[in-house]
């Protein structure tokens, strides 16, 4: 029985990217030419090989908040309105309304069941927070926990321009005049 190592080095490494990505909730592109496992196309991988890919799960399809019914235009302005405010926990310097995130995903879905309940966007907006704090607002609320985070960039700023205009403000020291004898050797050193 002969073993391809690197065909089967290939096949492992094709098999722990695509595993990869089932957990990553990524897209697997499909490769041209090869053989099709349901969820992407091995290249060049034989048809008895298959069997770890064809245990991995399928991940053509992610979970997207566009695979539900479509919203009114007044619950899609306030969505809009509402995802725009709020930060995606996962990404952190993305909205909830463009983060692709798994979590974003039921936070979305979770933000328009709170909508077609009828709860105010105020209401959405503390229940998230009770939920995750301020961190998922982007604009928090001034309250003595976030001083620091409204008031800390003028502080500093105040700080240094006190600072610079200290250093402004110091006198120069006065250069003491020449002596005679020094600009008399200056004079020769001129003209040598």
């Amino acid at each position: 029985m002969a073993f391809d190592l690197p065909g089967m080095a290939t096949q492992c490494m094709l098999a722990s990217w695509l595993l990869w990505a089932a957990c990553a909730g990524a897209q697997v592109p499909a490769l041209s030419g090869g053989v099709t496992t349901g969820a992407a196309v091995v290249s060049g991988a034989p048809a008895a090989s298959l069997g770890v890919q064809a245990v991995l799960p399928d991940v053509s399809s992610p979970v997207s908040a566009q695979s539900d019914a479509p919203m009114s235009a007044s619950i899609q302005a306030r969505w809009d309105h509402i995802a725009a405010e709020l930060r995606c926990l996962v990404c952190q310097n993305e909205s909830l309304a463009s983060s692709n995130a798994e979590l974003a995903v039921d936070l979305r879905r979770e933000v328009r069941s709170l909508i077609e309940q009828g709860q105010s966007d105020t209401d959405i907006r503390s229940f998230l927070v009770k939920r995750y704090g301020d961190f998922v607002l982007y604009k928090p609320e001034v309250k003595p926990v976030t001083w620091l985070l409204w008031f800390g960039p003028f502080v500093l700023l105040l700080g240094a321009l006190a600072l610079a205009l200290r250093l402004m403000r110091r006198t120069p020291a006065v250069p003491t005049p020449l002596t005679d004898s020094e600009r008399e050797r200056v004079r020769q050193l001129l003209e040598s």
